[in-house]
């Protein structure tokens, strides 16, 4: 069973919980800054264990310390409930200490 598709209201009321994600079009959508290119990796090799777990995969864009990150339920064809626990989760990772040595 596909997840359904949540509403304009639903999504707004999703996005207070989410300070900085934004709505593009059909697309949950947020860019990451780190302090080295290696750091951006660390994330999302961490958002990778989080996304392949809920069998939720989001468009991750890597550049020199920056990562994007785009969600959309593409079976539902838009923005489910699935997208904003994943970006809750990845707001979390956002927030862990990252440990390069």
């Amino acid at each position: 069973m596909k997840p359904e598709l949540l509403s304009e209201s639903a999504i707004q009321q999703q996005l207070t919980a989410l300070p900085d994600w934004q709505v593009e079009g059909t697309e949950l959508v947020k860019e990451f800054r780190f302090a080295s290119y290696l750091a951006g990796i660390e994330f999302v090799r961490r958002v990778a264990v989080l996304a392949e777990a809920m069998n939720h995969h989001p468009d991750l864009f890597v550049g020199w310390r920056k990562v994007a990150v785009r969600l959309t339920t593409h079976s539902a064809g838009g923005l489910t409930r699935l997208d904003f626990e994943l970006a809750g989760q990845i707001t979390s990772v956002e927030a862990a200490p990252v440990n390069l040595t």
